[in-house]
């Protein structure tokens, strides 16, 4: 593994995203759906949830990722929410999987 890769490895944050169109109803599935093909084509490591959209990633790869996914839902709604939450925890790695299957350890 070369030295620039265990850098960006250990520089992985987890970043949690909801965007949501305000003007198009209770169901918004349709217009969330766009926005998680554009992340899916990211190929970064990410967890669709009932109420967001859970990211991992250098902040550098993952912000101009969560512009380009408000840009697009404002294109399809006149009024839109984003909330964003990051989660940035140094030498760590693997946290969209490893902080669940820690917690899952100590049910054990």
């Amino acid at each position: 593994m070369g030295l620039e890769l265990f850098y960006a490895i250990l520089k992985r944050m987890i970043f949690e995203v909801g965007i949501v169109p305000l003007d198009k109803g209770e169901s918004v599935g349709k217009y969330v759906a766009k926005v998680i093909k554009i992340i899916h084509k990211s190929n970064l490591p990410h967890k669709l949830t009932a109420m967001s959209t859970q990211i991992e990633g250098e902040w550098d790869e993952v912000m101009p990722l969560i512009k380009e996914c408000h840009e697009e839902m404002r294109k399809l709604s006149n009024r839109v929410l984003t909330s964003i939450k990051i989660d940035d925890r140094k030498n760590a790695k693997n946290r969209l999987t490893g902080k669940v299957d820690d917690v899952v350890k100590l049910l054990k």
